[in-house]
């Protein structure tokens, strides 16, 4: 009988320490568990907190550029102004809602965003792509807000921002075209662009006579009625023309790589003014601004590479 409860005695002990155990590697297990989620929040808490620092190093360094700015910045801070160029007739980049008349686009908005963060007024002049960039050159315009891209060729003559927008570029032809199925196929063809547009040196690059026109819409009326035979224009444009107009008989043949959109301002005494542009650019992106304006009028995020 001793030997009985003994051994009874000995299987409760045994079972105390095994269920001991358990529950302690439950603790250890729900212990590392909580530390490894708390980690996480603390990774994520770290990176937004690092976010936020940026930006506000960022503000502060566009607050001390602004107290001492010189050059062309500083005209336009005591002008309380800052002359935009843009073309009003380029959806979805620059152009004029159907309703209200009110100039709008994704180029525009940034503009006003852009004055906005100078503390000055936007004041934006409509004219055409070939006086775009000789009136900034002149000094007559500020800065350009059209879509415009970046060269090495033109980074010669102007002086560009950081890019704000990736563009990929098509080559549209007749929807009954057949002889044209690539870029190669535009020698000894016609197409149409502004002048002076990197849309333009492509296709002279290809072997093709340019035909000079204002407006995309212009491009696609001659192309549909078969004056020329084809174009190359931005893949945003494309799809917003065909959003606006899904009959047209039209289509794209080849898409490539595009082009780094950026601001354009004159050469000379204009770094003040592209340092305080990039810094704004850089804080819209760190907000979300930027995206929100590509997703608004592109639909879609196209302000990275």
């Amino acid at each position: 009988m001793k030997k009985i409860i003994a051994l009874i005695l000995a299987l409760a002990v045994c079972t105390a320490v095994f269920t001991g155990c358990t529950v302690k590697e439950k603790e250890e297990s729900t212990t590392a568990e909580v530390v490894e989620v708390t980690d996480e929040a603390s990774e994520e808490e770290v990176s937004e907190e690092a976010s936020e620092e940026k930006t506000d190093a960022e503000q502060s360094e566009l607050e001390a550029l602004l107290a001492n700015a010189d050059g062309k910045l500083a005209d336009i801070i005591e002008a309380g102004t800052i002359t935009i160029a843009t073309e009003g007739a380029w959806s979805p980049w620059t152009y004029h809602d159907e309703t209200s008349d009110e100039l709008t686009g994704f180029d525009v908005e940034m503009g006003k965003e852009i004055a906005a963060r100078l503390g000055v007024q936007a004041d934006f002049k409509e004219t055409t792509w070939d006086a775009i960039l000789s009136g900034v050159q002149s000094g007559r315009f500020d800065i350009a807000c059209n879509g415009v891209g970046y060269t090495e060729e033109r980074a010669e003559s102007y002086n560009f921002s950081e890019p704000y927008i990736y563009t990929k570029q098509v080559l549209l032809v007749g929807a009954d075209n057949e002889d044209i199925t690539s870029y190669e196929d535009l020698k000894g063809k016609t197409t149409a662009n502004s002048v002076g547009s990197t849309y333009a040196a492509v296709a002279e690059e290809y072997g093709a006579t340019v035909t000079n026109v204002d407006t995309l819409d212009q491009t696609i009326e001659l192309l549909l009625q078969g004056r020329i035979d084809a174009t190359i224009n931005a893949e945003v444009s494309y799809l917003d023309y065909i959003n606006v107009h899904p009959d047209a008989a039209i289509k794209v043949v080849a898409k490539s790589e595009g082009e780094k959109v950026a601001i354009p301002t004159a050469k000379e005494n204009t770094d003040s003014l592209v340092k305080a542009i990039n810094l704004i650019l850089e804080d819209m992106r760190a907000d979300g601004t930027l995206t929100a304006l590509s997703e608004q009028f592109f639909g879609g995020d196209i302000t990275n590479p």
